[in-house]
């Protein structure tokens, strides 16, 4: 059991990881869609602003996936497994098809599927599942109304000013509006992960209440406490993936929704940023996909509405609808595979 509870922990970071390259298209599409960086130098810019919110926001996020949406009296090593290859299964559909579905929606999915699967719809808490569900309306909406009111703004403030000194004020201005994007999404995301990790480590404590050394750190009785191994550890993982990118969705999130410039990706990733950490403070695990894809669209909307490319963005909508369910029933099946293996094993 042990090996098995380890080998779920690594599987966890592989899903952090998975996080990070799916959902780099967040933290750098913009500043490439704009030729600011390239995308190399932007991927690398991201990573490390990704690492860095490890020292800069709190794990109340990690705390409500811990214990805030299952109850943690029916988490077992299988709900969790079950959850993760659910999850990183539906990650990897949509990145082949180049399609920014939610990677943290896929894990709650995941997560919920798993444990209803085992338990029954009794496995769920409601009151967490109704912020996280009310986040998927909001979060777009507040991004886009951000991302809009910004870029008005911004057209106010500077309408005196030549284009052409607007274009190369907001050229540096989105390197820091890039990493700002870049913490929050790191803030947010990198803390579901961390929850789920304690959500198992929890449900195990008694196989390592008496381990000596380096096992011994995998003693947990309570969520609330967020081992500081695993918050750098989840970090690192998203920060390696953010690395490496996902370069289909950049392509979609950077230049299909809409036409950006300097000023536009600035204002985009500074009203997604906002809206994410706001989220994080309260505990609320967001979707950043959602959230700069609404300021793209906000952003987009103050030139002219047909500005915006509304079939790619209702594309983009289906896939937040269908992630949440098919990570379930992805999870679900996981789930009773798992059950059926281990029994037999033993576990």
């Amino acid at each position: 059991m042990v090996t098995y509870v380890i080998a779920i922990i690594a599987i966890a970071f592989l899903f952090d990881f998975s996080n990070g390259f799916h959902d780099s298209a967040n933290s750098i599409a913009t500043v490439v869609g704009t030729r600011v960086l390239k995308p190399l130098p932007a991927v690398l810019w991201a990573a490390c602003f990704n690492f860095a919110a490890a020292f800069t926001v709190g794990t109340a996020v990690a705390r409500t996936m811990g214990q805030g949406m299952i109850q943690v009296s029916i988490v077992d090593p299988n709900v969790i497994l079950g959850a993760l290859l659910g999850a990183i299964a539906w990650n990897v559909i949509t990145w082949y098809f180049g399609l920014p579905s939610s990677s943290s929606h896929a894990l709650i999915g995941g997560y919920g599927g798993a444990a209803v699967a085992k338990a029954g719809f009794s496995a769920i808490i409601p009151a967490g599942w109704t912020k996280t569900l009310i986040f998927i309306v909001l979060s777009p909406v507040i991004g886009m109304i951000l991302g809009f009111v910004l870029m008005v703004a911004v057209y106010w403030l500077f309408s005196r000013t030549p284009p052409g000194r607007v274009d190369r004020i907001f050229r540096v201005a989105q390197l820091a509006s890039s990493a700002f994007f870049s913490l929050s999404h790191g803030a947010n995301d990198a803390q579901k992960t961390m929850g789920i990790i304690v959500g198992l480590l929890v449900s195990t404590q008694g196989y390592f209440a008496h381990e000596p050394g380096a096992l011994s750190y995998l003693y947990i009785t309570h969520a609330d406490h967020i081992p500081h191994w695993v918050e750098i550890a989840a970090y690192t993982a998203i920060a390696l993936g953010t690395a490496l990118g996902g370069w289909r969705i950049v392509h979609t999130m950077g230049s299909r929704i809409t036409k950006l410039r300097p000023v536009g990706g600035f204002c985009a990733e500074t009203g997604g940023a906002l809206s994410i950490l706001l989220a994080t403070q309260f505990g609320i695990p967001v979707s950043t996909t959602h959230t700069i894809t609404g300021s793209i669209v906000g952003v987009g909307a103050t030139q002219r509405l047909s500005a915006v490319r509304w079939g790619v963005a209702g594309r983009i909508v289906w896939g937040w609808i269908l992630t949440i369910p098919a990570a379930a029933a992805m999870s679900a099946v996981c789930w009773l595979l798992l059950s059926r293996v281990t029994s037999g094993a033993g576990f």
